[in-house]
C-alpha cells in the first residue's frame, strides 16, 4: 500500500508516494499551481503519472486555515475536502493539516543538511518536551509542538501573524519609519513576513517597495542601504522571538522556517543581541536553542508523521 503525501502552497504543490515508513524520494513531483484549475486535478495528474498505485492514506499540508475536513489556501482559489479526497483516491484515511502544524510533526526527523543549528544552548539545560516553529516567508505564523509520552507529539495550530505587534516593537518601528508609514505595519505578519520587509526597506529608504529577494540580493553585494534594512529587520526578528520564546517556552528548540528566516541566518549576531537584550526572565531564551530548517521536503515528511 502507498500513502499519498501533499504540501500545498500559493505557488507550488509538492506531492509525493511514501511506502514502508517513508518517502520514495523517485515520485517527488512539483506542480505550478497557475497552471491546474484545482487541486483535484494535481492528484489526478499525479496518480496516472505514478501508474494509480493503490492509495490506502492521504495527508494533505495546505498554506490555509483548516477546520472540519475542509481547507482552503490563502494566496489562492483552491479549496480541499477531505470527504471529496478519499472519493478521488479510495483511500480509507484522509487528513488535512495547516503547512505549520505539518513543519511542526517534521521536527523531530529534522537533522544532516536539513536543519542547521543557529544559537546552541546549553547541554545541561532543563528540557521541557516543548518546540515551537516559526515561519517567515510569504505569510507568518507559529506551531507550538509538544512531546508527548510514547514518543508522539502533538503538534498545535495558531494564528499568530494576525496578532498585533508587542508594543516594544512596534515602538521601534515608530522610532525607525515614522507615524505614516508605521500604518502600513498592522499585523505580525505585515511586519514579519516578506511584504514586511520589503515595506521596513521602502520606508527606511523612501523609495518604491521591491521584492524582498532584490533586498537580500543587495545586501549581500554590499548594498549599505539593504544591509541598514536587514540589520533592523533581524533584531526585530530577535526581540519577536524572544517574545515567543516566553509564550511558549521552546526549551526543546525554535526552528525558523521560510524564505525570509534563510535570509537573516547569516546574521545571527543581531538576533541574538536583541534575542538577549531584556535581562528580565532572560534564562528562557539563553536556553533556547535556535535552528533554520532547510529541509524542502521537511512539510512531506511531517505529513508522513501526522498520519503515524
Amino acid at each position: 500500500m502507498a500513502i499519498l503525501l501533499a504540501d500545498v502552497g500559493g505557488t507550488n504543490a509538492r506531492l509525493a508516494i511514501a511506502r514502508n515508513g517513508s518517502i520514495d524520494t523517485q515520485t517527488v513531483t512539483r506542480f505550478r499551481g497557475d497552471d491546474h484549475a484545482t487541486f483535484d486535478d494535481v492528484v489526478r495528474q499525479f496518480m496516472q503519472e505514478q501508474d494509480q498505485p493503490r492509495i490506502s492514506a492521504v495527508c494533505v499540508a495546505v498554506a490555509g486555515p483548516v477546520s472540519g475536513g475542509k481547507a482552503r489556501l490563502t494566496n489562492r482559489d483552491w479549496d480541499f475536502d477531505q470527504d471529496r479526497l478519499a472519493r478521488l483516491t479510495d483511500a480509507d484515511q484522509v487528513r488535512l493539516i495547516n503547512d505549520l502544524t505539518a513543519l511542526g510533526y517534521a521536527t523531530p526527523v529534522l537533522g544532516g543538511g536539513g536543519l542547521a543549528t543557529l544559537r546552541t544552548a546549553p547541554a545541561d539545560r532543563a528540557r521541557n518536551g516543548q518546540a515551537l516553529v516559526v515561519n517567515l516567508g510569504t505569510g507568518f505564523n507559529v506551531c507550538a509542538v509538544r512531546n508527548l509520552p510514547g514518543g508522539a507529539i502533538a503538534a498545535m495550530e495558531a494564528e499568530e501573524g494576525h496578532t498585533k505587534l508587542p508594543v516594544h516593537i512596534h515602538q521601534r518601528l515608530l522610532d525607525a519609519v515614522g507615524p505614516d508609514a508605521i500604518k502600513g505595519f498592522t499585523s505580525t505578519e505585515e511586519a514579519f513576513a516578506g511584504r514586511g520587509l520589503s515595506r521596513l526597506h521602502a520606508a527606511l529608504t523612501g523609495t518604491a517597495p521591491v521584492r524582498s529577494e532584490e533586498i537580500d540580493r543587495a545586501a549581500d553585494a554590499g548594498d549599505p542601504a539593504a544591509c541598514a534594512t536587514y540589520f533592523l529587520f533581524t533584531d526585530l526578528v530577535g526581540l519577536l522571538c524572544r517574545e515567543l520564546a516566553l509564550r511558549f517556552m521552546p526549551l526543546d528548540g525554535l526552528f525558523l522556517a521560510g524564505s525570509v528566516a534563510r535570509s537573516i541566518a547569516d546574521r545571527m549576531d543581531h538576533f541574538d543581541a536583541s534575542f538577549l537584550a531584556d535581562p528580565y526572565m532572560r534564562h528562557i531564551p539563553e536556553n533556547t536553542p535556535v535552528f533554520l530548517i532547510r529541509d524542502d521536503m521537511a512539510a512531506l515528511h511531517g505529513c508522513l508523521a501526522a498520519l503515524s
